[in-house]
C-alpha cells in the first residue's frame, strides 16, 4: 500500500438500501432488548433480545401497535409511542414510579415496574426512547432499548427497608419515625388538619425480661407489635420508638379519635395473656399517652412529641394499664 492509498469502510461500497439492511440486521442482533415504531406506531423492528425479555416473538407484533400486550395487562402507550405521538407530557403521570428522566439529545429515559403478561413476572425496566428524523425534520420512526433492573431495584428496596425498618418487629424504625412525623406536621400545617400522636410503652417490661429471658422478651415485643400495627389505619405509622415503646403517628385525627384508638390498642395487649410470670396471674399491659394539635407557623412536631411523653408519664405515674390525655390541645 502506498502512503496515497487510503483504506475505505465497506459500508462506503454498499448502495444505500444494502446500508439499511445492514443497519436493521445489526439491531437484530444486538443484545440489548430493543424495538422499533413507524410513524403510524407500528412495530417495525423486534430483536432476539426483545423476544427474549419479553417472551413474544417478533412476528406476534410485527407491522401491529400491539406490543404494549408485552409489556402491560391493561392498554396503555409504551415510551415510544407517548414520543411519536407527541404526548411527552403525559410521561410524568404515566411513569409514576420513574426512576429517572433525561432529555439530552431528545433521548429520553424513564423507570418502571411493567406486568410482563407472557412471562409471568413484573419486571423493573429502565427504557429509553430516541426519536429518528428524516433529512427533511419529519419524525419517522422511535427506537425503544429496555434494560431488566429488577435485580437491582429489589437490592434498593432490600437497603431501604433496612434503613426504614426495625429488625425485630419489622415495624418503622426510629429514624422512620422522625423523618414522617416532621413531614405529616408539616403537611397538617398546609392543610390545617389535626395531627395526633400516641406513646405507648410495655409496662413491667425488665420484670417480664428478668423471667423470661431476652429471647422471650423479644418474642413478646413482637406480639405487642403486631396489636398494635392491627389497630392503625392506611395512612397511620407505627413505629419501635426504642426499647419496649412504640410510637404511633395518627394524620387528621382529633383527640377524640386518637383516644378511642389508643383503648383499642391498650385492650388488644391486654388480651394476648401474656404472663409476666410462669405461671402467674398478672399479665404484660401498656400505657399510652396521647396528644394532639393542630399545628400553626412558629410551633413545632417536637411540642406535640413532648405532650405526649408528658401524658404517657402520666399513665405510668397512675398505675400503668391506662391511657392519659392532655387537658387541651397541644397548639
Amino acid at each position: 500500500m502506498t502512503s496515497k492509498e487510503t483504506v475505505q469502510h465497506p459500508m462506503e461500497f454498499q448502495r444505500p438500501e444494502q446500508q439499511h439492511g445492514f443497519a436493521v440486521k445489526m439491531m437484530e442482533l444486538l443484545v440489548i432488548p430493543t424495538f422499533v415504531l413507524d410513524s403510524n406506531c407500528k412495530v417495525i423492528i423486534w430483536n432476539r433480545a426483545c423476544e427474549r425479555l419479553t417472551g413474544v416473538p417478533a412476528y406476534e407484533v410485527l407491522g401491529t401497535s400491539e406490543h404494549w400486550r408485552s409489556f402491560y395487562a391493561k392498554a396503555r402507550p409504551t415510551l415510544a409511542d407517548l414520543v411519536m405521538q407527541g404526548r411527552t407530557e403525559e410521561i410524568h403521570a404515566l411513569y409514576h414510579q420513574q426512576g429517572h428522566r433525561t432529555a439530552t439529545c431528545n433521548n429520553l429515559g424513564v423507570e418502571n415496574w411493567c406486568d410482563m403478561p407472557r412471562v409471568g413476572q413484573r419486571r423493573y425496566l429502565a427504557v429509553d426512547a430516541s426519536p429518528i428524523y428524516a433529512n427533511d425534520g419529519r419524525l419517522v420512526a422511535v427506537v425503544e432499548t429496555l434494560r431488566d433492573m429488577t435485580d437491582e431495584k429489589r437490592a434498593q428496596v432490600a437497603l431501604q427497608q433496612l434503613a426504614t425498618r426495625d429488625g425485630l418487629t419489622g415495624l418503622a424504625n426510629r429514624r422512620c419515625f422522625d423523618d414522617t412525623l416532621q413531614a405529616e406536621w408539616l403537611r397538617a400545617l398546609r392543610q390545617q388538619q389535626a395531627l395526633s400522636l400516641l406513646m405507648v410503652d410495655v409496662d413491667n417490661f425488665k420484670e417480664y425480661n428478668d423471667v423470661h429471658g431476652h429471647v422471650g422478651g423479644d418474642a413478646c415485643l413482637q406480639r405487642i407489635a403486631g396489636a398494635v400495627a392491627s389497630e392503625m389505619r392506611a395512612n397511620d405509622l407505627v413505629a419501635r420508638y426504642g426499647g419496649e415503646e412504640f410510637a404511633v403517628i395518627l394524620p387528621n385525627q382529633s383527640l377524640k379519635g386518637a383516644a378511642i384508638v389508643a383503648e383499642r390498642i391498650r385492650e388488644r395487649v391486654e388480651q394476648l395473656q401474656q404472663p409476666r410470670q410462669h405461671g402467674g396471674r398478672q399479665c404484660v399491659t401498656v400505657s399510652i399517652g396521647a396528644a394532639t394539635a393542630l399545628p400553626i407557623l412558629g410551633a413545632s412536631a417536637s411540642q406535640l412529641l413532648a405532650t405526649a411523653d408528658a401524658a404517657l408519664y402520666r399513665a405510668k405515674h397512675m398505675g400503668r394499664n391506662r391511657i392519659s390525655l392532655p387537658e387541651t390541645d397541644v397548639i
